[in-house]
């Protein structure tokens, strides 16, 4: 059995990706204070406030990450995700000077393919750090 897809959808834009964390914390110090990126929710909630959310995101980001602790047995790490910056060679010459940052490889590029480099964060997440071409 088939079905018609819908002519047109209404989703427009990510807005929140999700990373599973071991401490909430440790992960909100190292996107802030290394990464540089900013708050954008920290609540409690659940009956007794036994849950939190962490949303950060690049400062002028639309976008969120939010930063949970493992779920339905789950373990921390296996996620990825892409930020951009206009200098790539730049934002990986600060990081190497902040220093604790699991910089996995250095800036690259490949015939079709922005310049890049990934890191990885204290849960083994990888972000990829992409300096767009022109439009």
């Amino acid at each position: 059995m088939s079905q018609t897809p819908p002519s047109a959808t209404t989703l427009r834009e990510i807005a929140v990706a999700m990373f599973t964390v071991g401490d909430q914390d440790a992960a909100k110090a190292f996107y802030v204070d290394t990464l540089g990126f900013e708050v954008r929710a920290d609540v409690r909630f659940g009956p007794d406030g036994e849950h939190r959310w962490i949303e950060v995101a690049p400062p002028g980001s639309t976008a969120c990450l939010a930063l949970n602790p493992p779920m339905d047995g789950g373990a921390p790490g296996g996620g990825g995700i892409g930020v951009e910056t206009p200098d790539v060679r730049g934002e990986h010459a600060r990081l190497l000077a902040v220093g604790g940052v699991d910089l996995v490889s250095e800036p690259f590029s490949s015939p079709g393919t922005p310049l890049m480099f990934m890191l990885r964060d204290p849960d083994g997440n990888v972000v990829t750090v992409v300096e767009p071409g022109p439009a």
